[in-house]
């Protein structure tokens, strides 16, 4: 085998230059330059859809920008998320903030002033349950609904915009953009909050998780080629990976998604599926054997910023794909 030397990185202003650099060096910093050079294989092949795994509280820790961008320059066609993230969106859209706070603190007294902490972030627990009592209000006016994750959020970013034209948010630019968005464990979130309390004044809404996982499979099933890019692990990873085993029970063998990335900070000997590694993952046929892949071991509000900032350098374009028509009935 021929080996290559490293390179040592060299300081620079431009973020796509340094991650590149870092491509070439060793340990983490090897891995998300790699992750850059895999993430824009992705943009660059026409016949690949794209998914995003989002997990961890990244709204609250201040990422929805980064992913905003990912959105709209058409970096990843679908969003499968945790029901937090999305519901400190729609937070965010209505002008409800996070702040900025401490992790060494009195917890018992931010509880009797009323202030929710996330690490070393803080927001009013009045204004959350303002939120949810909005999303409750929302169900009440689409009642009676069955149907997907993906349908009730298009149906809320659309409500969400009529609301409030001039709110800035990751689901808003999700609608503008036709990216769908799903939520496989909705109730586990201020939105399951604000949807028990509706159905506790008689509304009746039904979020069907099964189809969720028909719908998003079906995307999969459409698409000639598929990468997956994993922020954190979680119930959004395992809900993407499964559908190359749901695809092949129902004879569509894809052969499992050709590029792969994840940052995470779970390590895959504990035996958490967070941190199962894409080697692992190849034994169950949810990637493929020749796959482009790296997991980078970092803080995913470091990688983030950085990955984003190198993708929006290289000035890649692309034009977004129709995903949902994929999972729609003809």
């Amino acid at each position: 085998m021929a080996m290559r030397p490293t390179i040592p990185v060299k300081p620079t202003s431009n973020v796509g230059e340094l991650l590149e650099g870092m491509s070439k060096t060793g340990f983490q910093g090897r891995r998300l330059g790699e992750s850059v050079d895999i993430w824009s294989r992705m943009i660059q092949d026409r016949e690949c859809t794209i998914f995003l795994g989002l997990s961890g509280a990244m709204i609250p820790a201040g990422m929805k920008e980064c992913l905003i961008s990912l959105v709209e320059n058409h970096y990843i066609d679908v969003l499968v998320s945790t029901g937090a993230n999305i519901f400190h969106d729609l937070c965010e859209h209505f002008g409800v903030r996070h702040y900025l706070g401490h992790h060494h603190v009195d917890d018992g007294d931010l509880f009797s002033r009323g202030i929710d902490r996330i690490y070393d972030v803080f927001a009013y627990e009045e204004e959350f349950r303002s939120v949810d009592q909005r999303i409750a209000d929302f169900a009440a006016g689409i009642a009676p609904f069955k149907g997907s994750s993906r349908e009730f959020i298009r149906l809320a970013g659309e409500w969400a915009i009529r609301e409030c034209a001039d709110g800035r948010s990751l689901i808003s630019a999700c609608v503008r953009n036709n990216v769908p968005v799903f939520i496989p464990a909705l109730c586990d979130s201020s939105i399951g909050i604000g949807l028990v309390m509706a159905r506790r004044n008689g509304i009746s809404v039904d979020v069907d998780q099964i189809s969720d996982a028909d719908e998003i499979t079906r995307m999969v099933e459409g698409s000639p080629s598929t990468g997956v890019v994993y922020i954190g692990g979680g119930v959004p990873k395992n809900f993407i990976q499964q559908t190359q085993v749901i695809a092949s029970i129902h004879d569509s063998d894809l052969g499992g998604h050709a590029y792969a990335i994840q940052y995470t900070t779970d390590a895959p000997h504990w035996g958490g599926l967070s941190g199962c590694t894409f080697e692992e993952a190849i034994s169950w046929g949810k990637e493929s054997v020749s796959s482009p892949r790296t997991q980078c071991f970092c803080d995913a509000t470091i990688a983030l910023p950085l990955v984003t900032s190198a993708l929006h350098a290289k000035a890649l374009k692309r034009k977004g794909k129709d995903a949902v028509s994929l999972c729609l009935p003809e």
